[in-house]
């Protein structure tokens, strides 16, 4: 009973043609819908995955400034210690007796009278 088929005679009538014509266009205008939205699907798609990419980007560029920035003031730091030692250095070296404290150190230089040993640094192997 399933596989009977239906004979039914299709008539050319100008009714038919004219559903036919309207069937074609239906068909036509889904096609089309089809097509506008895979188009506009791939647009969304698209832009949201140069966007993403855009993201991705700046975040990274993000990371790399608070990097540079980290160090750049690990820099600032140390370079400010340096200061206050060489203003304190600078201060010193105003005072006279420093600096020919300095002078009989590194350079030898004596006082009248004086002599000067110079002892080696390393030890005695003995």
């Amino acid at each position: 009973m399933a596989n009977r088929k239906k004979n039914v005679t299709r008539l050319d009538s100008n009714y038919m043609q004219q559903h036919d014509v309207y069937i074609e266009r239906q068909k036509r205008k889904k096609q089309r819908l089809v097509r506008r939205l895979v188009l506009f699907g791939l647009v969304i798609a698209i832009a949201f995955g140069s966007m993403t990419a855009y993201h991705v980007n700046q975040r990274a560029a993000k990371a790399d400034k608070l990097e540079e920035y980290q160090q750049l003031e690990e820099e600032l730091a140390q370079l400010k210690k340096q200061e206050t030692n060489l203003e304190e250095e600078i201060h010193l070296l105003q005072d006279e007796d420093y600096v020919l404290d300095i002078a009989r150190t590194n350079y030898f230089f004596s006082k009248e009278g004086e002599k000067i040993f110079k002892l080696p640094d390393e030890d005695p192997s003995y």
